[in-house]
Protein backbone atom coordinates (compact mmCIF):
# COMPACT_ATOMS: atom_id res chain seq x y z
CA UNK A 1 0.00 0.00 0.00
CA UNK A 2 1.29 3.72 -0.85
CA UNK A 3 1.78 5.53 2.34
CA UNK A 4 1.74 9.46 1.89
CA UNK A 5 3.37 12.30 3.54
CA UNK A 6 0.31 13.27 5.61
CA UNK A 7 -0.10 16.00 8.16
CA UNK A 8 -2.07 13.65 10.68
CA UNK A 9 -4.72 15.88 12.84
CA UNK A 10 -4.71 15.95 15.87
CA UNK A 11 -7.10 12.78 17.26
CA UNK A 12 -5.05 10.82 14.98
CA UNK A 13 -2.48 10.94 18.07
CA UNK A 14 -5.16 10.62 20.49
CA UNK A 15 -5.96 6.98 21.91
CA UNK A 16 -10.00 7.06 21.63
CA UNK A 17 -10.15 8.39 18.18
CA UNK A 18 -9.40 4.29 17.23
CA UNK A 19 -12.04 3.79 19.43
CA UNK A 20 -15.82 3.75 18.45
CA UNK A 21 -17.24 6.19 20.82
CA UNK A 22 -21.01 5.21 22.81
CA UNK A 23 -22.36 8.82 22.63
CA UNK A 24 -24.11 9.64 19.38
CA UNK A 25 -23.02 13.08 20.05
CA UNK A 26 -19.42 11.97 20.13
CA UNK A 27 -19.33 9.25 17.79
CA UNK A 28 -20.76 11.39 15.42
CA UNK A 29 -17.43 13.92 15.33
CA UNK A 30 -15.79 10.82 15.14
CA UNK A 31 -16.48 9.25 12.40
CA UNK A 32 -16.43 13.23 10.85
CA UNK A 33 -12.99 13.40 11.54
CA UNK A 34 -12.63 9.88 10.08
CA UNK A 35 -14.38 10.70 6.70
CA UNK A 36 -11.94 13.67 6.36
CA UNK A 37 -8.94 11.83 7.25
CA UNK A 38 -9.42 9.06 4.67
CA UNK A 39 -10.24 11.88 1.98
CA UNK A 40 -7.88 13.82 2.78
CA UNK A 41 -4.95 10.52 2.97
CA UNK A 42 -6.71 9.28 -0.06
CA UNK A 43 -6.46 12.31 -2.52
CA UNK A 44 -2.95 12.98 -1.27
CA UNK A 45 -1.78 9.67 -2.12
CA UNK A 46 -3.85 9.03 -5.20
CA UNK A 47 -5.05 6.58 -3.32
CA UNK A 48 -8.20 4.83 -5.28
CA UNK A 49 -8.98 1.56 -3.25
CA UNK A 50 -8.84 0.56 0.00
CA UNK A 51 -8.70 -3.34 1.11
CA UNK A 52 -10.46 -3.10 4.82
CA UNK A 53 -8.38 -6.87 5.04
CA UNK A 54 -5.04 -4.83 4.68
CA UNK A 55 -5.96 -1.84 7.05
CA UNK A 56 -3.38 -3.17 9.58
CA UNK A 57 -0.81 -2.73 7.02
CA UNK A 58 -2.14 0.92 6.40
CA UNK A 59 -0.61 3.64 8.41
CA UNK A 60 -3.90 5.65 7.98
CA UNK A 61 -5.63 2.93 10.19
CA UNK A 62 -3.14 1.58 12.25
CA UNK A 63 -1.04 4.13 14.40
CA UNK A 64 1.88 2.42 15.61
CA UNK A 65 3.03 5.45 18.08
CA UNK A 66 0.38 5.18 19.76
CA UNK A 67 -0.35 1.03 19.79
CA UNK A 68 -3.59 1.56 18.36
CA UNK A 69 -5.75 0.30 15.02
CA UNK A 70 -9.28 0.81 13.83
CA UNK A 71 -11.00 -2.08 14.10
CA UNK A 72 -12.52 -3.12 10.39
CA UNK A 73 -16.14 -3.46 11.74
CA UNK A 74 -15.66 0.57 12.24
CA UNK A 75 -14.09 1.23 9.15
CA UNK A 76 -16.52 -0.52 7.12
CA UNK A 77 -19.42 1.86 8.89
CA UNK A 78 -17.02 5.03 8.24
CA UNK A 79 -16.57 3.53 4.40
CA UNK A 80 -20.35 3.40 4.28
CA UNK A 81 -21.07 7.14 5.85
CA UNK A 82 -18.51 8.12 2.84
CA UNK A 83 -20.99 6.04 0.35
CA UNK A 84 -24.44 8.01 1.98
CA UNK A 85 -22.42 11.15 0.52
CA UNK A 86 -20.67 9.83 -2.65
CA UNK A 87 -17.53 9.61 -1.83
CA UNK A 88 -17.13 5.60 -1.62
CA UNK A 89 -18.79 2.64 -3.06
CA UNK A 90 -18.00 -0.98 -2.42
CA UNK A 91 -15.71 -2.84 -4.68
CA UNK A 92 -17.32 -6.48 -3.41
CA UNK A 93 -20.50 -7.57 -2.00
CA UNK A 94 -18.38 -8.09 1.31
CA UNK A 95 -17.10 -4.48 1.33
CA UNK A 96 -14.36 -5.46 1.86
CA UNK A 97 -12.73 -3.76 -1.52
CA UNK A 98 -14.01 -0.01 -1.78
CA UNK A 99 -13.37 2.65 -4.35
CA UNK A 100 -12.58 6.03 -2.52
CA UNK A 101 -13.95 9.40 -3.73
CA UNK A 102 -12.19 12.58 -2.98
CA UNK A 103 -14.35 14.10 -5.35
CA UNK A 104 -17.67 13.31 -6.13
CA UNK A 105 -18.37 10.90 -9.36
CA UNK A 106 -20.11 13.71 -10.44
CA UNK A 107 -17.11 16.08 -9.32
CA UNK A 108 -14.74 14.19 -11.34
CA UNK A 109 -17.45 14.12 -14.46
CA UNK A 110 -17.63 17.90 -14.59
CA UNK A 111 -13.46 18.72 -14.11
CA UNK A 112 -13.05 16.19 -16.79
CA UNK A 113 -15.49 17.84 -19.26
CA UNK A 114 -14.62 21.91 -17.90
CA UNK A 115 -10.88 20.67 -19.55
CA UNK A 116 -12.16 19.55 -22.19
CA UNK A 117 -14.61 22.23 -23.10
CA UNK A 118 -11.64 25.09 -22.08
CA UNK A 119 -9.54 23.28 -24.46
CA UNK A 120 -12.24 23.48 -27.07
CA UNK A 121 -12.21 19.49 -27.53
CA UNK A 122 -15.87 18.89 -28.09
CA UNK A 123 -16.45 16.83 -31.64
CA UNK A 124 -12.68 14.48 -30.80
CA UNK A 125 -11.80 11.42 -29.77
CA UNK A 126 -9.55 10.93 -27.14
CA UNK A 127 -8.25 7.38 -25.87
CA UNK A 128 -8.97 6.58 -22.03
CA UNK A 129 -4.93 6.57 -21.36
CA UNK A 130 -4.42 10.34 -23.38
CA UNK A 131 -7.19 11.64 -21.01
CA UNK A 132 -5.96 10.05 -17.80
CA UNK A 133 -1.93 9.78 -18.32
CA UNK A 134 -1.76 12.13 -21.75
CA UNK A 135 1.07 14.91 -21.22
CA UNK A 136 -2.08 17.67 -22.07
CA UNK A 137 -3.38 16.52 -18.82
CA UNK A 138 -0.48 16.34 -16.14
CA UNK A 139 -1.42 19.69 -14.50
CA UNK A 140 -5.17 18.06 -13.77
CA UNK A 141 -6.14 17.11 -10.86
CA UNK A 142 -7.40 13.92 -12.80
CA UNK A 143 -4.48 12.76 -14.19
CA UNK A 144 -3.28 9.45 -13.30
CA UNK A 145 -7.30 8.65 -12.61
CA UNK A 146 -7.80 5.20 -12.02
CA UNK A 147 -9.41 3.85 -14.80
CA UNK A 148 -12.61 2.71 -13.04
CA UNK A 149 -13.11 5.74 -11.41
CA UNK A 150 -12.52 7.35 -15.20
CA UNK A 151 -15.36 5.11 -16.90
CA UNK A 152 -17.87 5.79 -14.31
CA UNK A 153 -17.32 9.48 -14.50
CA UNK A 154 -16.86 9.23 -18.30
CA UNK A 155 -20.87 7.37 -17.88
CA UNK A 156 -22.30 10.33 -16.32
CA UNK A 157 -21.39 12.29 -19.13
CA UNK A 158 -22.59 9.79 -21.70
CA UNK A 159 -25.78 10.05 -19.87
CA UNK A 160 -25.47 13.51 -19.92
CA UNK A 161 -24.96 13.32 -23.57
CA UNK A 162 -21.77 15.29 -23.08
CA UNK A 163 -20.03 12.31 -24.68
CA UNK A 164 -19.92 8.74 -26.10
CA UNK A 165 -18.05 5.96 -24.73
CA UNK A 166 -16.23 3.62 -27.03
CA UNK A 167 -15.08 0.02 -24.71
CA UNK A 168 -14.34 -2.34 -26.39
CA UNK A 169 -11.47 -5.55 -26.30
CA UNK A 170 -9.45 -3.35 -28.69
CA UNK A 171 -10.15 -0.09 -28.07
CA UNK A 172 -10.80 2.48 -25.21
CA UNK A 173 -11.96 6.09 -26.11
CA UNK A 174 -14.31 8.57 -25.40
CA UNK A 175 -15.63 11.04 -27.71
CA UNK A 176 -17.34 14.50 -26.41
CA UNK A 177 -19.96 16.71 -27.41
Amino acid sequence: MVETNIEWPWQYNFPPFFTLQLNPETRAKQFQAWKNLILDYCKKGKLYIIDVRESSHIALFNNSNINRKLDQSVIISILSELQRTGHAAPVDKSKQRWEIYWHTLDEWANMIYDCISSRGLQNSVLTLYELSQGEDVQNEEFYGIQHEVLVKALQILEKDRKCELILSDSDEGVKFF
